[in-house]
């Protein structure tokens, strides 16, 4: 560790829309936020090649530019955006306490207040053709990338209500969607399960699971594998939505702070305050609901204010 401990008003842990939102509140009410990006700067968002649903961008932009946006805007208040990995958190529990935490498992700093915007991680199948394509036709997110595949066909994997959701939605869109489902049953609730067994455009492939998805640049398709006969079929697609399911970054504040049961974590109210005075959290990281841009930009903006009231209230 080093001898020094630096001493910090606001640290904010994470970037993506949230963190720099969060940033730009938090340096305008001169708090003097310290950023620790972690190893993704910029968040999921900068796997999407383009984005056309967040305010402000009236021809659209990509994933990468608009987070360069946000964090340039940010450094123009006063935020000090470093990138590393907070390896560690020993948080206060007493009002006004201070906050330890250790990034890269060498430097030791203190906080006043914290706030969490570590997002949330897709899960894909783990493909190479898969990964490879992300971006360029995979994607994790019906709600954000849907638009761009209107009058086209496309797949969807998943068994659940966000798969059910996002292949309902998808359907208004697109003109056919493929649902590929790995066992002989959905998961999803028997309501979202009607949605999708009524809408004329869905077709649902049980026992099924993709092989590979098809395509050098771009996806052209998707080889899919009945995992019961083992017989294989090309079905010619555009675009492949993986909704398997998301996880949320906080294994580093387990035990520490209060999550659900599948991790997220949980904040009071209508606020984004933790179980913990002084930590608040933001983004992806407490919404498994609607985990868009625009929500976590609002959800950071909550937390900057939260905090700023937070250290206001000691003095």
């Amino acid at each position: 560790m080093s001898n020094t401990v630096e001493r910090i008003k606001c640290l904010i842990i994470g970037s993506g829309p949230a963190g720099y939102t969060a940033a730009i509140y938090a340096a305008r009410a001169d708090m003097k936020p310290v950023m620790y990006t972690g190893m993704q700067m910029g968040g999921q968002l900068t796997t999407t090649t383009e984005v056309d649903n967040f305010p402000g961008y009236p021809n659209g932009t990509d994933g990468t530019a608009m987070m360069e946006d946000l964090k340039s805007q940010a450094e123009r208040f006063g935020t000090d955006v470093r990138f590393g990995m907070v390896t560690k958190v020993e948080f206060s529990e007493e009002e006004g306490g201070i906050h330890k935490v250790v990034v890269d498992e060498t430097t030791e700093l203190e906080a006043e207040t914290v706030i969490i915007s570590t997002g949330a991680t897709a899960k894909y199948l783990g493909l190479e053709s898969e990964q490879r394509l992300i971006g360029g036709g995979v994607s994790a997110c019906a709600t954000c990338d849907g638009f761009f595949y209107k009058g086209q066909d496309v797949v969807v994997v998943g068994a659940g209500d966000t798969a059910a959701e996002e292949a309902t939605y998808l359907a208004n869109i697109c003109n056919k969607v493929t649902m590929l489902v790995r066992k002989d049953y959905m998961r999803a609730s028997k309501a979202m399960q009607h949605r999708v067994n009524k809408t004329e455009n869905i077709e649902v492939l049980f026992n099924t699971e993709i092989d590979e998805v098809i395509g050098e640049n771009v996806v052209e398709g998707v080889r899919a594998v009945n995992n019961q006969t083992g017989d294989k079929v090309d079905i010619p697609v555009t675009g492949v939505f993986i909704a398997i399911g998301h996880t949320p970054n906080t294994a580093l504040f387990k035990g520490v702070l209060d999550m659900d049961d599948t991790g997220y974590l949980i904040t009071k109210g209508k606020s984004t305050k933790t179980n913990v005075p002084g930590v608040f959290a933001a983004g992806d990281v407490q919404d498994k609901e609607y985990r868009q841009a625009v929500t976590a930009a609002g959800t950071g903006c909550m937390a900057a204010l939260d905090a700023e009231r937070y250290i206001g209230a000691l003095e």
